[in-house]
């Protein structure tokens, strides 16, 4: 029996981030060879395109490299399944003209394509064709703000490294696009296929698409203080312990008061909040990596209980920690 080949078509825009291409395309890449590979009886399987958005098939991409497409938007004469559009790099993003025959094309190809999908700033062409009114989407953090400013029909969430909201697909900076790629791999075939593929390409396996974007650690470690520097480090060294102000600002020769609002001051976050959020992706990284139960988690990562836990995941990632092991665990 004949497989059914379904087209994923990147457009390739010119000064176009060359991973925000080449990552999503290499992952699907893998896949098709693992299928192949492993005689699958998949359905269908993928054929891989490269569409420009210039006037030529030859587009230079941001870092200097070129990209040697094969079709222009002119030229397609295939059903697309998935169209991918990739970004610019984020200090192009305010004078970025992509034309009004590529949005035009884009428009079009939104109402026939099963998913459309953005990569980092792509996003911005997503929107200016008007495929996003009303959906909620994500793309880098730093352009997310000029992103709902410019378009307030848009529902913006700068956190998750991707999400879905219908056929639309968004995804946060660069290495983003190939997480967003992997879930597409799993949605079609299956999660062994894209686990088969995140080992082959030793990526972080299956980052789920409502992880942040940045880590806790990055985000608030930005102190210039000391002593504020030193508790930081105190504190991932203490995670099973009980870590009160107080005790905190015993580490740090302050008085209780005073440190929580030096600590305020230097991280932009509550001491409690800052803990809260460290031990989240501590508790994420056992539950991927490891089998250990649920109540050895909670005790390494100072959560308590296996019920505390349950109700802090909610809170912050909006999925329990069962499923969150159950979508994401790589053992």
């Amino acid at each position: 029996m004949k497989t059914e080949v379904r087209h994923i078509a990147f457009l390739v825009l010119p000064n176009v981030t060359l991973l925000d291409v080449t990552g999503p395309y290499e992952v699907f890449t893998q896949g098709i060879d693992c299928m192949d590979s492993k005689e699958s009886n998949a359905p269908f399987t993928y054929k891989l395109h490269t569409v420009s958005a210039g006037r030529g098939k030859t587009i230079c991409t941001a870092s200097g490299l070129s990209i040697q497409c094969e079709n222009t938007i002119r030229t397609v004469d295939y059903p697309i399944d998935t169209l991918f559009i990739p970004g610019v790099p984020n200090s192009c993003v305010c004078s970025y003209n992509a034309g009004k025959q590529v949005l035009e094309w884009i428009s079009e190809q939104a109402g026939r394509v099963r998913r459309i999908c953005s990569v980092c700033t792509g996003i911005f062409l997503l929107a200016e064709a008007g495929v996003l009114a009303g959906h909620k989407v994500t793309s880098h953090w730093e352009v997310c703000d000029k992103l709902a400013q410019d378009y307030p029909e848009v529902k913006v969430d700068a956190n998750p490294i991707f999400i879905k909201d219908g056929n639309v697909y968004t995804s946060a900076g660069i290495s983003a696009g190939m997480d967003l790629a992997l879930a597409l791999l799993e949605e079609d075939f299956g999660r062994p296929l894209a686990i088969e593929v995140a080992k082959q390409m030793v990526l972080y396996l299956k980052r789920p698409g409502n992880q942040s974007q940045y880590s806790s650690v990055l985000t608030h470690q930005q102190a210039d203080y000391r002593p504020i520097q030193e508790v930081e480090s105190w504190i991932m060294e203490h995670l099973h312990e009980t870590l009160t102000v107080e005790r905190l600002a015993e580490q740090s020769l302050m008085s209780a008061r005073n440190f929580a609002r030096v600590f305020i001051r230097e991280t932009g976050i509550t001491p409690a909040k800052y803990i809260d959020k460290l031990r989240i992706e501590t508790a994420c990284r056992y539950l991927v990596d490891t089998q250990l139960s649920l109540k050895e988690i909670a005790d390494i990562c100072g959560l308590g209980s296996v019920d505390n836990m349950r109700k802090v995941f909610i809170k912050y990632l909006e999925i329990s920690p069962v499923e969150y092991r159950r979508r994401f665990g790589s053992i």
